[in-house]
């Protein structure tokens, strides 16, 4: 018959539509039936890759991970053998693997075969921990995760010598991969990441920028889905939160006759407010709550973005501790009332002052309601 690129309409004479949709659909066939048969498929779907359409491609690269689940003896070998010999495709054949590792971790039968190549993998995937592109390391990142959700015993203190690594990309690869083992269900992997949990978040002490960006994530995540992982070690974990609040790297970057100020830090302080937030919700009892309203009246003077999220806060602890707020009172409403009296230009970045300030002045009038119902409040007299 004819070959498989012609027949199902992978071949570049047909629109991506429908290469789009041969590709998808020959993945999702592959997952569940050998098509080794085809012994030009595996080309042929790399020959996809070179497409102009990043639709396409990542297309191909679903396609080419769900065919070797179907037959994992044959594909597996060639897949790790393409992801060493050809750096341009890397990102690509590392989505691949991504998908035959997602695809055979959901039923014993197929973990039980898959743990035949975790050997394999790993030592492949180590190798890339510290690629430039941080689209793979991201990938690179979410495989050693699942991976180590297969084999944990082996896996987990293998990678924590990774820690001390003298590669910043590879710390922020090894923080990334534990936020994929952290998964909302009950893992066996656990225990032995409870007891593990500080040292991989000692990463919030790193002197790079990214790598404790990374470590802020991961422990957002953690606090989120399984905060029982780091009740523990709250009293290591939160005063490098808190000084993450505090850092501001600006600068200022010259676009033709203009000059534009950039903070290096901002991102970190984002990541370290919005991790604030989880934990006020899940974490509270292991929080003093005074020293956390302390970092709490930072964020209330920084962007619009780490503003809204403090007020968020403010009306949450309204709620949980009144009596903290009151006690706090005067050094929570000065920074409200700079915002009522701001400027627009003042208070948001360029091209965003009528909505975004807007936005903001509705959050913080909200904010001052929520207070207002505080019992007695209007007794006080900074209200």
């Amino acid at each position: 018959g004819q070959s498989i690129n012609k027949s199902s309409g992978i071949n570049a004479e047909y629109g991506d539509s429908v290469r789009l949709f041969a590709l998808l659909t020959i993945g999702s066939i592959g997952k569940h039936r050998d098509l080794s048969e085809r012994k030009e498929l595996q080309s042929v779907l790399m020959g996809a890759f070179n497409s102009a359409s990043e639709d396409v491609k990542s297309a191909a690269s679903y396609a080419l991970g769900n065919v070797c689940v179907g037959n994992l003896n044959l594909y597996l070998p060639s897949v790790i053998t393409e992801i060493q010999e050809n750096p341009k495709r890397q990102y690509l054949l590392l989505n691949s693997l991504k998908e035959i590792i997602t695809s055979m971790s959901d039923k014993e039968e197929s973990i039980a075969i898959l743990k035949n190549y975790v050997p394999e993998m790993w030592n492949v995937l180590i190798r890339y921990m510290q690629v430039t592109e941080e689209g793979s390391r991201k990938i690179v990142a979410a495989c050693l995760g699942k991976l180590m959700l297969i084999d944990h015993v082996t896996l987990l203190p293998k990678l924590l010598e990774y820690t001390t690594s003298d590669q910043p990309f590879v710390r922020s690869t090894v923080v990334t991969a534990v936020k994929y083992t952290v998964t909302d269900t009950p893992q066996p992997i656990d225990p032995l990441l409870r007891q593990f949990m500080g040292q991989f978040l000692s990463l919030l002490k790193d002197e790079d920028l990214n790598v404790r960006r990374m470590a802020l994530v991961t422990l957002n995540c953690t606090a989120h889905n399984k905060p029982i992982l780091i009740r523990d070690h709250m009293d290591e974990l939160l005063p490098n939160l808190y000084k993450e609040t505090t850092i501001k790297l600006k600068r200022e970057v010259e676009m033709g006759p203009f000059k534009y100020p950039v903070d290096d830090a901002l991102d970190n302080r984002k990541a370290a407010f919005e991790c604030m937030y989880t934990v006020l919700h899940n974490c509270i009892d292991r929080v003093n709550i005074f020293q956390f309203l302390d970092h709490v009246e930072i964020g209330l003077k920084d962007v619009p973005d780490i503003k809204m999220l403090t007020y968020l806060m403010v009306l949450r602890l309204i709620q949980m501790n009144p009596n903290a707020v009151v006690l706090k009172l005067d050094h929570i409403l000065e920074p409200l009332r700079d915002t009522f009296n701001s400027k627009l230009k003042d208070i948001c970045p360029i091209g965003q002052e009528g909505e975004k300030a807007n936005e903001l002045k509705r959050s913080a009038m909200r904010t001052v309601i929520g207070m207002g119902k505080i019992p007695e409040i209007e007794k006080h007299p900074s209200f």
